[in-house]
């Protein structure tokens, strides 16, 4: 490493402006990591090195330094601050809290403590014991030249190579963060954006003006065009007045002609529709007697069904019976066989109990005999006493007894205890053999009851796997026959809609001739070509809506009933069979010859209009993506309006003219000329209808078909009842199965599981108890023995004299042939006595099972009688439901015959009613002939009238001068018309009002008036369209000027006015703005040049220092610089620092449940160095700490 890099690592300045320099005192720890409980480290000197082995807790010293200066957890090796903590590593910290305390002194050696204190996972701040916020906290430590995020009073290891690898982009964010040049970042950012803002402004408004003055010299060249195309149009219209004169004038000839012949048809065509009137009088008549008796039919019909749910309410009711009957049967059997099992589980208690009585008899026979032996054996062993013996041992008994009064008293006394003791062992032992008993008596009785749970859990079970099939089956069922009756209802419904939209249209009428070829060659061509023709372009799409089909109509015109193809050659084969089979021509559309224009998109955002292509829909299932280019060909970028005057506001008063069509068929095309409607377009537009109609007949028959396989599916509704009532009678076996065994559950063995835990607790008690009793009784007899062998003692030394008259070595040998009989005799009465309370016990035990027994059996037979008498009212109405059964099916049979009777006479009707209809359809044909010809006429008389209205109505647009001698133009609509506009009421009312309109033909020359023929007429006018065509010619070549140009270079002038104002108001701002970015730059520059500069300075000098001594030392350097101008700490283990510090802090470490550090501190101030024992003797100065900077760094070990 250099000796600059290291001289960067070891020198670390407080210096910063005019901050005043201090030095640091010590530092206080308590529970920091590796140090536990409470450390003080320091004095600190001028320059200081602390050494130890590694892993002693030198780092720590540096983390504590850092934790105090506001370090956050990364940078202190940890993740949680409660990982600060001693022994928080290991997971045993010694305290809830850790504290470093850093004692700063300034240069007047005014003492500061920093203390930062762990709580939680949460710090707390002091300064001199107040708590402060981490910002004032923060702002201490900056008045004294410690900025934390610079890091410029600490050297971490690894630090130096850190900076000495950043690029220039990272230098200078290191130095903007010394220098706090860093804090008007934003702001110069905020001024920066703001400035450029304001140039882009400017930038627009200076655009904005340039635009302005070009705009204003093109208006004023315009204007000047203007006034000379206004002459060549006042002489074009002048031509058009004098053909629209002749074409007025032959116009109302022809109509005078044609009214004539259409009233002669009229007349023919009413008296045959008199004749269809009557005609239809008999078939709606025919139709009302078929229509009776197909309600009859339906009545009956009705009626047979009301019947088939009479009977399956029978059958099922007859089901519900017949399963509960069977239902009561098994559970009369069972009650029967319970009732045996009972019986003879009773006769065995009984044979039982008298077994136990006679065993009782006869123990009392067998101890009266024995005691009778025992008196007869005794009083032939008794030793006699004569009187003054006998009167001499009663005396001294009663001395003997007075002397040993109290002993007898006690004895007496556990001679009592020790019987009551025995009794009560005998009553406990007796209870104990009883409880063990009325246990296994409940055992048993509980397993029965468990038994029989189980068999009612399974049979449960199987009930509810059953009821389950069945619920599964009724809602399959259900749900089938109710969307099967919906959809009955939907289909009757939309049946009917059919059948009214057929009968609207009149499908009955017959193809023409001509429809029918055309027809014919379409199939044979799509035979002959199945994959490459497609079929008629109004059969492969359709509006999407009823009310733009004449709209489509319209704009479709000669297309409508062309051919698609795929491609030109398929095209010219088909053309090649159309004329082998001389049929009419037909019109082709190969779409790979299609020359399609591009959608122009924007038209879509057009005010209340759309688009005709996005209105038209493909309803072919093949090659949709090919039909659309097709549709797209023939519509182009037509709009359609929903009114007349939407159509003309979309297409004339825009910028660009555009193809419109409104829903009533009117167009207007982009050269200006309007076509309105006309009769025949409304049959173009029946193709549409007829389309539908033929997919109603198709929708037709699917709903007659689906209509009849639902009626079949009715028939389900038997199954449906039958499976209900299945239901209900497995739901009845369930409900009384889960009442039982919810009462064995809940009632029967909760109660003997709850006593048989009862006696189980008691029998456990038993034991404890005869156990403590038997040890008190041997401990009473021992006391007894006890007292027994004192009274003995008494007794011999009273019986001496009198035991030596009689020859017996005691009076207790006397006593013993008397009184051992007698305890053998009372021994033997208390085990008699205590086996006797035993069996009289188990007999009264017995005796009351039997009786409970006996209960449940009267109480069982009581349930047999009960469900026997429910048995035979379920026998009654099983026999009177099957015998109603009968009855209905009988008479369901009768009404059924009765139906195929009058199914009979409604085919008999329904024949005469079709062939009253076919006469009905024949004279219907003749009438739509006449009335075929009728409309031809009428559509002959309307296309003149409409020739009429639409050369009034040009001449009232073009503003043509045309004489009226009745009437004004005024009154002429402004709809425009065409051959194929709809003809409607509206119409006809245009065409009457404009009947009454006289025009002035004295305007027109003579020589046309005279004109006879047609082609005489025909000649005079396309002379006059020549001379319009060619005085239109040459305005066309002429560029057609902006009439408005004089009010719009007004506009012009004031837009450039403001636009000039616009462009003066943001230079000045853009002005303003750039002075602000300036001064904020400034002062960014000036901080970060001072910073810099003192950086260059500084290490230009110690460099210049240590060059000038070449045997100069970094160590040396840094002793030197520690004495004048700063402090320092330095953690290394090289003999270089250590050796030559002020101070030395040994840090070392020990072991208990983990590892904690000590330290001990040096003075080396007293050893000075041998270089510096000359300068000692001239400078007595004591090398006390002075108040300058401070800085702390690690090196590497």
């Amino acid at each position: 490493m250099s000796l600059l890099s290291t001289l960067i690592r070891c020198l670390i300045h407080f210096r910063k402006g005019d901050i005043k320099m201090g030095y640091l005192k010590q530092i206080d720890l308590e529970n920091f990591k590796s140090w536990r409980g409470k450390h003080v480290i320091g004095p600190f000197m001028r320059f200081n090195c602390i050494i130890g082995t590694n892993g002693s807790g030198k780092s720590n010293v540096m983390d504590a330094l850092s934790f105090t200066l506001g370090e956050r957890p990364p940078s202190l090796r940890v993740k949680h601050l409660k990982d600060l903590i001693h022994g928080a590593q290991i997971g045993k910290p010694v305290s809830n809290t850790a504290r470093v305390a850093m004692r700063y002194c300034d240069d007047e050696d005014q003492e500061t403590i920093f203390c930062r204190s762990i709580t939680g996972d949460s710090s707390e701040y002091q300064i001199n014991g107040v708590h402060v916020s981490l910002a004032k906290y923060m702002e201490a430590l900056k008045r004294i030249g410690i900025v934390t995020k610079a890091r410029n009073c600490l050297v971490f290891q690894g630090a130096v190579e850190c900076i000495a690898l950043k690029d220039p982009k990272e230098r200078t964010k290191m130095f903007e963060l010394i220098s706090q040049s860093s804090e008007y970042a934003a702001e110069y950012d905020k001024k920066k954006e703001a400035l450029l803002k304001a140039k882009e402004d400017t930038q627009f408004h200076f655009t904005k003006k340039k635009s302005a003055t070009a705009e204003k010299k093109q208006v004023a060249q315009e204007n000047i065009e203007a006034q000379r195309y206004k002459a060549l149009v006042d002489e074009l219209h002048q031509n058009h007045l004098q053909l629209s004169l002749a074409e007025l004038y032959h116009n109302e000839k022809g109509i005078s002609v044609l009214n004539d012949t259409l009233r002669q048809k009229q007349q023919d065509a009413a008296a045959m529709n008199d004749k269809l009137v009557n005609w239809e009088q008999m078939v709606k008549t025919q139709k009302k007697e078929h229509g009776r008796l197909t309600r009859q039919q339906q009545q009956l019909e009705k009626e047979i069904r009301a019947q088939e749910a009479v009977l399956s309410q029978c059958q099922s009711q007859y089901i519900k019976v017949k399963v509960n009957t069977s239902h009561h049967m098994k559970r009369a059997e069972e009650l029967h066989n319970t009732l045996k099992e009972s019986q003879k589980l009773l006769a065995s208690k009984e044979a039982q109990l008298a077994e136990d009585r006679n065993e009782v008899a006869e123990l009392v026979r067998t101890w009266r005999n024995y005691e009778k032996q025992q008196q007869e054996a005794f009083h032939g062993r008794d030793i006699e006493l004569d009187e003054d013996q006998l009167e001499k041992y009663n005396e001294l008994k009663e001395q003997a007894r007075k002397q040993s009064a109290v002993l007898n008293q006690q004895a007496e006394k556990l001679n009592w205890e020790v019987k009551a003791d025995y009794e009560k062992l005998a009553f406990d032992q007796h209870r104990k053999t009883e409880v063990e008993v009325s246990i296994k008596n409940h055992q048993s009785q509980l397993g029965h009851l468990t038994g029989r749970a189980e068999k009612l859990e399974e049979y449960t079970k199987s009930c509810m796997t059953s009821l389950k099939e069945y619920h599964q089956q009724e809602v399959s069922l259900s749900a089938e026959l109710e969307r099967g009756s919906q959809r009955i209802i939907e289909v009757n419904q939309e049946l009917g809609q059919v059948l009214e939209e057929l009968g609207n249209a009149r499908l009955d009428s017959q193809e023409s001739r001509r429809q029918l070829q055309r027809k014919e060659v379409l199939e044979k061509l799509c035979r002959l070509y199945p994959e490459s023709v497609y079929g008629r372009l109004s059969d492969l799409c359709s509006p999407i809506h009823k009310k733009y089909q004449l709209a489509v109509t319209k704009v479709f015109g000669r297309y409508m009933n062309a051919i698609v193809v795929t491609s030109e050659k398929v095209a010219r084969d088909c053309i090649s069979v159309i004329k082998e089979r001389r049929a009419e021509p037909e019109t082709f559309l190969p779409i790979d010859y299609l020359d399609v224009s591009p959608l122009n998109e924007r038209l879509r955002e057009v005010p209340g209009a759309k688009m005709v292509v996005d209105v038209v829909k493909v309803t072919a299932a093949t090659g949709a993506a090919q039909l659309r280019k097709v549709v797209q060909f023939v519509c182009g970028n037509a709009l359609v309006c929903e009114t007349i005057k939407e159509a003309r506001s979309v297409a004339f008063d825009r910028q660009e003219r555009l193809k419109t069509v409104a829903l009533d068929g009117t167009l207007f095309a982009k050269s200006g000329v309007i076509s309105g409607g006309s009769s025949d377009l409304r049959t173009k537009a029946r193709c549409w209808e007829e389309k539908e109609m033929t997919l109603l007949k198709e929708r037709k028959e699917q709903l007659t078909a689906e209509l009849r396989d639902l009626m079949r599916l009715k028939r389900k509704e038997e199954d449906l009842k039958q499976i209900v009532a299945q239901s209900q009678g497995a739901q009845t076996r369930l409900k009384c199965a889960k009442t039982e065994l919810e009462n064995l559950r809940k009632k029967s063995i909760p109660k003997y599981q709850a006593e048989i835990s009862r006696m189980e607790s008691e029998l456990a008690n038993l034991d404890p108890q005869i156990q403590m009793q038997q040890e008190s009784m041997e401990a009473k007899n021992a006391a007894m023995r006890s007292i027994r062998d004192q009274i003995d003692q008494m007794e011999d030394l009273v019986f001496s004299d009198f035991c030596a008259e009689i020859g017996v070595a005691s009076i207790r040998e006397y006593e013993q042939v008397h009184l051992k009989q007698q305890t053998e005799l009372d021994k033997k009465r208390l085990e008699f006595e205590r086996h006797c309370n035993q069996l009289k016990t188990k007999l009264e035990f017995e005796q009351g099972h039997v009786e409970q027994q006996r209960q449940k059996l009267l109480i069982m037979e009581e349930l047999i009688n009960k469900e026997e008498r429910v048995l035979a009212e379920q026998r009654k109405d099983e026999e009177k439901l099957l015998v109603e059964v009968g009855h209905c099916q009988s008479k369901l049979l009768d009404m059924k015959n009765q139906l195929v009777s009058k199914k009979s006479q409604v085919v008999n009707a329904k024949v005469d009613l079709d062939h009253k209809t076919q006469s009905l359809k024949e004279i219907n044909r003749e009438l739509v002939t006449l009335q075929k010809e009728v409309n031809h006429e009428e559509t002959a008389l309307e296309q003149k009238r409409m020739a009429r209205h639409n050369l009034l109505l040009s001449c009232k647009i073009q503003d043509l001068p045309i004489t009226l001698l009745s009437g004004s133009l005024d009154e002429i609509s402004e709809m425009q018309l065409d051959t194929e506009s709809e003809s409607t009421s509206a119409t006809m009312h245009i065409y009457e009002r404009e009947a009454q309109l006289v025009i002035d033909y004295s305007g027109l020359e003579a020589e046309f008036k005279d004109l006879q023929t047609e082609k005489e007429v025909k000649a005079y006018l396309e002379k006059l369209k020549e001379s319009i065509s060619t005085r239109e010619g040459v305005l066309q070549r002429t560029t057609a000027p902006n009439l408005k140009a004089l009010e719009k270079l007004c506009e012009v002038k004031d837009k450039l006015q403001g636009v000039t104002e616009a462009f003066d108001a943001s230079t000045r701002t853009a002005r303003k703005c750039s002075q602000e970015f300036e001064q904020v730059k400034a002062q960014r520059f000036r901080l970060f040049s001072q910073c810099f500069e003192h950086v260059a300075v500084v290490i230009d000098q110690i460099y210049k220092t240590i060059c000038r001594n070449s045997s100069a030392q970094v160590t040396s350097f840094i002793r030197e610089e520690s004495r004048k101008n700063m402090q320092v700490i330095v953690i290394s283990l090289k003999e270089e620092f250590f050796s030559k510090a002020d101070a030395l802090l040994g840090v070392y470490s020990d072991f208990d449940d983990c590892m904690f550090s000590h330290i001990l501190t040096l003075d080396l101030r007293p050893y000075p160095l041998p270089e510096e024992d000359i300068g000692e003797e001239n400078d007595k100065e004591p090398r006390a700490v002075r108040k300058q900077g401070a800085g702390v760094l690690e090196l590497p070990s």
